[in-house]
């Protein structure tokens, strides 16, 4: 069997092999391209959070927080497992 072959048909084949391949390229690129976008937005949101908390530390740093204690300055009947001592009475 005899295939015919012209060369505009294998220049067409040629030219769609090609449009193919850079048309892959293209899409891997775009894909890597939004990959990194979404590394850098958790890379950004973690950088924020860390900010963040440091400033909250940095606000509270030499503040003494009782913790577990809920002391309602309404109800003075409830009792409480604080109590204020004067410096002298700490051994």
């Amino acid at each position: 069997m005899v295939l015919p072959l012209s060369v505009t048909g294998i220049f067409k084949t040629i030219l769609f092999i090609i449009g193919g391949l850079v048309l892959l390229r293209f899409l891997g690129q775009l894909m890597i391209a939004k990959r990194n976008m979404e590394a850098e937005r958790d890379l950004t949101k973690r950088q924020n959070d860390i900010d963040k908390e440091r400033s909250e530390k940095m606000k509270n740093f030499g503040k003494t927080n009782i913790i577990g204690s809920k002391h309602s300055s309404t109800s003075k009947s409830t009792p409480s497992n604080t109590h204020d001592v004067d410096f002298e009475e700490i051994v």
